[in-house]
């Protein structure tokens, strides 16, 4: 399907790029979140017409999320688990987890979908580096400390 994109879409393209995707892929993801509009002729011109505007809506999102990048650079977030006795956790620290440590430094707009960790789930104690995608351009790096829970 021929799709135009609203705004930049990680492996896909930058605003106003009109690319073929799978059938679903638009109808399931894209056109739902406003992503991406069918590439008819009408839908072009229309995107021209806003395209100024769409643009400086984009430059806010971006300087939005580096400003945030900015202020998350460097945070430490510290999560206690239950451990056993060798450092093994019962259980792991996941990407829900660690955004909801960020939320509780005062990063509200975190989620756990920006959260990503390239080791998987955490499942030991120590200190591990997790990225967070703050936008398509934005990818800070934070430290996450997990250390065991005081019984």
């Amino acid at each position: 399907m021929q799709i135009i994109l609203l705004e930049k879409v990680a492996n896909l393209g930058n605003l106003g790029d009109v690319v073929t995707v799978k059938n679903g892929y638009a109808r399931n993801f894209l056109i739902p979140t406003r992503q991406a509009r069918r590439a008819t002729e009408a839908a072009i011109k229309e995107f021209e017409v806003k395209r100024a505007e769409l643009e400086k809506v984009a430059a806010e999102k971006l300087a939005t999320a580096q400003a945030l990048g900015e202020s998350l650079t460097g945070k430490t977030v510290r999560i206690s688990q239950k451990a056993g006795v060798d450092g093994r956790l019962f259980g792991s620290v996941t990407n829900a987890d660690v955004a909801e440590a960020l939320v509780k430094l005062g990063f509200a707009t975190i989620t756990k979908t920006q959260v990503r960790m390239p080791l998987g789930a955490l499942k030991a104690v120590g200190e591990f580096s997790v990225n967070v995608a703050l936008h398509t351009d934005v990818l800070v790096e934070v430290s996450v400390q997990v250390v065991r829970q005081a019984d």
